[in-house]
């Protein structure tokens, strides 16, 4: 059976590299401006959609620490 071909979500790691390696063709200064835009724009969606990340592992990480706040504390039991 063949995968359909669905837009692959991408982790934090690959989208900070991503936007990395934008950075580095646009301080190159060898884009014309027309891709330069272009890179620029891709650059921009490339941070917000880090920066989405980083809240939703934010928020998870005050639920987590809110559980266990108020999760009583016992012994393991083998």
């Amino acid at each position: 059976m063949e995968k359909t071909s669905q837009p692959k979500k991408t982790d934090f790691e690959s989208t900070l590299s991503q936007l990395e390696s934008i950075v580095s063709r646009l301080e190159s200064g060898d884009l014309p401006l027309e891709d330069a835009l272009s890179e620029f724009e891709k650059g921009i969606k490339l941070a917000q959609q880090g920066q989405q990340r980083l809240q939703k592992a934010e928020q998870r990480v005050q639920i987590l620490l809110e559980k266990s706040a108020v999760a009583p504390l016992s012994d393991y039991d083998e």
